[in-house]
């Protein structure tokens, strides 16, 4: 079976478009490709309760970040600062680059 590479990659602006967190814009942290999930930058931040360890001596309430499903998310152009869906294009040089598909641009890879 074919592993299919996620479109959205780190440090993409994205918009969430469905869930509690709707119509913000985020920058990407980290992709898991496996699940087909994303941690956004202070987007769906969930609170997690710790024990005093080696590493966090006093404990407590922590915030981080939970995953979002890539289908939730989608890529905000650069040139024409609007949610869009994404092409791909093949260049001369034989590379391939994720295209926008409202108005053409190269997203930077």
């Amino acid at each position: 079976m074919l592993k299919k590479h996620p479109i959205i990659k780190k440090n993409d602006k994205v918009i969430i478009l469905s869930g509690k967190e709707q119509g913000k814009i985020g920058n990407v942290l980290k992709v898991d490709s496996e699940k087909k999930r994303v941690i956004v930058e202070k987007i769906n931040v969930v609170k997690r309760h710790s024990k005093p360890s080696a590493s966090n001596s006093q404990g407590g309430i922590l915030e981080k970040e939970a995953p979002i499903h890539i289908s939730n998310l989608m890529i905000i152009c650069n040139k024409c600062a609007e949610p869009t869906r994404i092409g791909r294009r093949i260049l001369d040089d034989g590379s391939k680059v994720r295209v926008c598909k409202k108005c053409g641009e190269v997203i930077g890879d």
